[in-house]
């Protein structure tokens, strides 16, 4: 799986550099915010968007895995759960710095947050039923199989829940109003920021995947040598 050739990365190099800057130089701070706590959003967002992504792929692969038993389809799931529960732990992280800024606190038990607390436990036991099982038919089979169960309960977990409580969580990207709620600066670097995180990501995800089949490549030649 090749995504990014040299140059597509170097592109993809300067671009994150280039979101740095607009991010902290470019960007105007947004009005009723506390300070510069609204630039969080250029990386706040991006991250949870990805995760999303990410678990729909980790669920996708593990419904082509049901259906053609192929491994490979396995080791894609994986990654991209993997990855989906890293870009998770940045959203959470950003999310707590902002909180912190925005009300004096890194954590407040909103709605937002629980839920997505409650996303990283989700997809935290389907990383740890990977490793709790040896034998790799069984193990892709029921993880597949979780895997599925598992992203039934993103939509709910991170669109949701968070609109059914009061939340502090302010909503100018994905509300009731049907309108991303931006300045123009704002708007351009924020979308320019989730095209690069998302080239990001699928850079990341085939290093992932190559990375995951390698290593049970490995481990099927040393169980075949281990039996001869």
């Amino acid at each position: 799986m090749k995504v990014l050739g040299s140059l597509g990365k170097v592109l993809l190099g300067v671009g994150m550099a280039v979101i740095l800057w607009a991010a902290f130089l470019y960007a105007h701070p947004a009005e009723s915010f506390v300070g510069e706590s609204s630039r969080i959003v250029f990386f706040h967002v991006p991250t949870a968007w990805i995760s999303a992504l990410a678990f729909l792929l980790a669920a996708v692969h593990s419904g082509l895995y049901l259906k053609t038993r192929r491994i490979e389809s396995d080791d894609a799931a994986a990654s991209a759960a993997r990855l989906g529960v890293l870009f998770c732990v940045l959203a959470t992280v950003t999310g707590s710095l902002f909180a912190k800024v925005m009300w004096n606190s890194y954590w407040n038990w909103d709605p937002r947050q629980t839920s997505i607390v409650l996303l990283l436990l989700v997809y935290g036991a389907y990383l740890g039923l990977r490793q709790a099982i040896e034998e790799p038919e069984r193990r892709a089979t029921l993880s597949a199989a979780y895997a599925l169960v598992a992203f039934a309960t993103v939509p709910f977990l991170m669109f949701a829940v968070p609109r059914m409580y009061a939340s502090l969580h302010p909503d100018t990207v994905i509300n009731a109003r049907g309108k991303v709620e931006m300045s123009p600066d704002i708007k351009l670097v924020f979308f320019t920021s989730m095209i690069a995180f998302t080239a990001l990501f699928a850079w990341m995800y085939a290093l992932d995947v190559k990375a995951t089949r390698l290593v049970r490549r490995l481990e099927e030649r040393a169980a075949g040598g281990h039996a001869a």
